[in-house]
């Protein structure tokens, strides 16, 4: 302070040993000695207990602190909230083309004992039915007129009609995730649910899902039939994994089933029918938490993401955009090279960016033991159909099938798919980092003899390089906040 006081005496005019006068510089440099004590907070995170879609992705629901809400995916609009006192929610799972929502008590102050399922009327607010077991409830997956609960060690499924009825339960090996997935559409019959065994799924085959009734005038085509039955027992269970299951995904056809595990670097795409291993996609080289997988509607594309803040699209069809591979691919069939060298890659990518709302000088204050700490990386992803962008073009042009990543801070986005660097040929990144393909050490050329039209193709390498890194990396066309944002909370 020294300094800082014969700094001050040149200012003022008075001797650096005698005390200094009370003046405005002095009270200034005060409150910018003492701003570096304190943070600066913008405002509270939201904290998102739990979001998901239905079936369908026309919806989803929330649930916060604050209560639960259901949401129009998009355009995003608020639809309903609710915000009961005495207790928060750990799961809200919508009931597909109904007005009943499945709640599940948790978090500190649970609304519900989290051993029950309490069946919640959003047409007229109130409870309407519950389910209550011995244990904590630990997943729940439904389609039309059917429910699944998964349990610590057994999946019990129930018929739901005017009257909730048992229909069965299998044993499970530990299932501390609750993982468990029905198939949607109409007369699908699959449930995939952990096996007996680590690592193992057990495909399950329901009577098949009623078809939905049609709403306003008759259709003009004919009602679907249902397909034919299949001309061979299907297999029932799956050695999916070494390691414990994360995830259990299946399309709404109930065709295809994908599982990855707590190592988090593959994704492993299983033919429902008879079992077969139909593709293998390879998300990183690092461990990682996986936190769900969906197919797109077509099933021709997939995307998974992780507690890495990554969302990866993968194709799952010859056309169209290829995915990437090791440029060391080609010589697998020749050459001993370990299996990494033949994996496939996601052809397209995008980094959910961190929203803390927390700005500090100083640093990291002190939080309380108890204080709920949102997880910026958490998200769930789901595809919808987007509407042909140019005006111009005929109402038959496909529409394009975009993603919506939710965060649980509050984050909405909406990506459309890069349309460039469709070309079939292996391609590696031009940063090669953690999760991306090994690639191919190039010549190097010698440091005499350069020329001109070395640099120039030098250049236009780089560029291309350059251009097939962009087109990898999904476009953020809408960002909007839910939650306390839109007046909720």
């Amino acid at each position: 302070m020294g300094v800082v006081n014969k700094a001050l005496s040149r200012l003022i005019g008075t001797n650096s040993h005698e005390p200094l006068p009370a003046h405005p510089l002095i009270l200034s440099f005060a409150c910018l000695m003492n701003l570096g004590r304190h943070s600066i907070t913008s405002t509270a995170p939201v904290h998102i207990f739990d979001a998901r879609f239905d079936p369908d992705c026309h919806i989803f629901t929330v649930s916060s602190p604050a209560g639960f809400a259901v949401y129009r995916t998009s355009p995003l609009k608020l639809l309903r909230k609710h915000e009961p006192t005495g207790g928060t929610l750990s799961s809200v799972v919508p009931f597909h083309t109904s007005n009943i929502l499945f709640l599940v008590g948790g978090g500190r102050s649970p609304l519900y004992p989290p051993n029950k399922v309490v069946f919640w009327d959003d047409s007229c607010g109130k409870e309407v039915a519950e389910l209550e077991f011995r244990e904590r409830v630990r997943g729940i997956a439904c389609r039309r007129g059917w429910l699944a609960v998964a349990l610590r060690r057994r999946v019990v499924v129930f018929q739901i009609g005017e009257q909730v009825t048992r229909y069965a339960e299998w044993d499970t090996c530990d299932n501390p995730k609750g993982l468990v997935a029905m198939a949607t559409a109409a007369y699908s019959t699959l449930l995939a649910i952990a096996g007996r065994q680590l690592g193992h799924v057990q495909l399950v085959h329901l009577p098949p899902c009623i078809p939905p009734t049609p709403i306003g005038p008759p259709p003009s085509s004919p009602p679907r039939k249902p397909p034919p039955p299949p001309s061979r027992h299907p297999v029932s269970i799956i050695a999916a994994h070494e390691t414990a299951l994360t995830t259990l995904s299946v399309p709404a056809s109930g065709r295809l089933l994908a599982t990855t595990s707590s190592r988090g670097t593959l994704v492993r795409v299983w033919d429902a029918l008879s079992g077969k291993l139909m593709r293998e996609f390879r998300r990183g080289t690092d461990k990682a938490e996986i936190y769900g997988v969906a197919f797109r509607p077509d099933e021709q594309e997939l995307c998974v993401w992780s507690d890495k803040g990554t969302v990866h699209v993968f194709t799952l069809v010859a056309s169209g955009p290829t995915n990437r591979q090791s440029t060391f691919s080609p010589l697998t069939p020749f050459l001993p090279l370990p299996k990494y060298f033949d994996s496939e890659w996601s052809y397209a990518q995008y980094r959910i960016p961190s929203q803390s709302s927390h700005i500090t000088l100083s640093a990291t204050a002190s939080r309380s033991p108890t204080e709920d700490v949102p997880d910026e990386e958490r998200c769930v992803v789901g595809w919808i159909k987007a509407p042909p962008t140019n005006a111009g073009q005929s109402e038959q042009v496909k529409p394009e099938y975009q993603l919506v990543a939710l965060t649980y801070v509050g984050g909405w986005y909406r990506l459309s798919l890069p349309h460039r660097g469709q070309s079939s040929r292996p391609s590696s990144p031009a940063n090669a980092g953690p999760s991306s393909p090994p690639r191919l050490p190039s010549a190097q050329s010698g440091s005499h003899g350069t020329s001109t039209v070395g640099g120039r193709e030098k250049g236009k390498e780089k560029e291309q390089e350059k251009e097939r890194k962009e087109s990898r990396e999904c476009v953020l066309q809408e960002f909007r906040r839910f939650g306390r944002w839109d007046g909720w909370g």
